[in-house]
């Protein structure tokens, strides 16, 4: 789209209500034209920093239930190889958006808790069809709240993630043949399940796992049967199965970093870190022929591995703004969007690991952004904008989901690649990187609210 025709089609969408607790700025078609052609120019600044370059950039802003704006910058594959396969990023480009993908397993298992094929608080276990216990806690039981929430007693230390030749017993029961020294449990006086935050991929493959049980499908496929089919959305967890053109439209990711070393190189060249299907075809998990279904869904990466375009995230956010509706259809019910984002735990100072001070509060496999100042989770500059939703990085991306239910706000901000090291680049205002705060805080100030310098 034109900007002369985008801007004006964020005029006509800006009208007025309430934002973040203020009243929302009154923008004439000249004033909301120079917002967003200032918005344009800001974005690609971000990308095109010599200092700090990024590969390529999908965003989408929702203001007052309406998307305000939506464009993409840079590329979404990159000739590394020779072979020609220069692309930009558009608006049909899918991104793997890494832990973001937790969210959308969990509005999968949301359908699943609609349907009563599951209890948040029933014993874990029970679903699995083995004990899911923490050893050193033998007489509590894990549920799927806990799970959600992060609270489990479940730790990432001894790996999240499997092929077909290991089931999840393997790995979480005692004397398993992936068990080890137990790595994956949590042991201590305040390690005991339900008392103690700290963000555990794992928790993932174990209700991955639980929903092929109850389920009697597939991860990959029940999600596409779950919510991608029903709201005409492209894209998925396994890019073994898509069609040619989706897999034409997945962005590779990159970093300017070695993938064997990790050596961090901004002079050097973008190297591709995942989905390099400008060079070779996407493959079929290994064994995946003889994949016993609920035994080990990590496989399909319930934790991260969902791939989906910025405009179809868009229609996500739009639905859970609308109680649950996309075009005439009831995805989830009210009620359950209001418990899914609901808090499940929040932070007083020793019941957590905040990492830095990211994480202040969590509901059902959801963030919530509480934009206290001085917190590490505040969203844009100079705060206005408290959320709910999922951040995500891994493999040189970084993604952004944040919605304001109430004012029926959203940001989107896909990120492909970064040219420098994001832990040299940090955020002046909060635990993000800087260059997710310029993005986020450019796409709050000019789709949003409307303003112009």
């Amino acid at each position: 789209m034109k900007l002369g025709m985008r801007a004006l089609l964020g005029w006509a969408l800006m009208g007025g209500g309430l934002m973040g607790g203020m009243p929302a700025v009154a923008a004439g078609p000249g004033a909301a034209s120079a917002a967003l052609a200032q918005l344009d120019r800001e974005l690609a600044a971000v990308v095109n920093d010599a200092q700090h370059p990024l590969s390529g950039l999908s965003v989408l802003a929702v203001r007052d239930g309406k998307v305000a704006y939506q464009q993409q910058f840079g590329l979404r594959r990159i000739d590394t190889a020779g072979t020609g396969s220069t692309a930009p990023v558009t608006p049909a480009t899918m991104f793997r958006i890494a832990s973001i993908s937790k969210m959308m397993t969990t509005f999968g298992l949301m359908k699943l808790l609609e349907e009563g094929r599951v209890e948040l608080d029933a014993d874990a276990g029970s679903y699995l069809g083995f004990p899911l216990r923490n050893p050193h806690f033998p007489d509590q039981p894990i549920t799927l709240r806990q799970l959600l929430s992060h609270t489990s007693s479940l730790r990432d230390d001894a790996g999240y993630s499997w092929g077909t030749d290991t089931r999840l017993s393997d790995v979480l029961l005692p004397g398993g043949s992936k068990y080890g020294n137990g790595a994956m449990w949590a042991q201590g006086p305040s390690a005991a399940p339900g008392a103690y935050f700290t963000y555990c991929n794992l928790n993932w493959g174990v209700i991955g796992t639980i929903m092929e049980r109850v389920s009697g499908e597939r991860f990959d496929r029940l999600m596409k049967r779950l919510l991608l089919t029903p709201m005409g959305l492209r894209g998925g967890y396994n890019t073994s199965e898509f069609s040619p053109a989706e897999v034409a439209d997945t962005a590779t990711l990159y970093r300017k970093r070695t993938t064997d070393t990790e050596i961090w190189n901004p002079a050097g060249p973008w190297i591709a870190q995942v989905d390099n299907y400008g060079v070779v075809a996407p493959a079929a998990p290994a064994g995946i022929a003889s994949y016993v279904t609920g035994s080990n869904a990590t496989l399909f990466s319930p934790t991260g591995g969902m791939r989906i375009s910025a405009p179809d995230m868009g229609k996500i956010m739009l639905m859970l703004i609308n109680q649950g509706q996309h075009e005439g259809k009831q995805i989830l019910q009210p009620g359950t969007i209001k418990l899914m984002f609901s808090e499940q735990w929040t932070n007083n100072g020793s019941n957590g690991d905040t990492l830095r001070g990211l994480y202040h509060s969590w509901g059902l496999g959801t963030q919530r952004f509480a934009d206290t100042p001085g917190s590490g989770n505040r969203l844009v500059q100079g705060g206005g904008f408290s959320a709910v939703g999922h951040l995500g990085e891994a493999y040189g991306l970084v993604s952004t989901f944040v919605v304001d239910l109430e004012h029926r706000n959203g940001l989107i901000s896909l990120i492909g690649g970064f040219g420098t090291d994001p832990e040299q680049y940090p955020g002046r205002y909060s635990a993000l990187a800087r260059s997710e705060e310029l993005i986020l805080t450019a796409l709050y100030r000019r789709a949003v609210l409307g303003k112009a310098d």
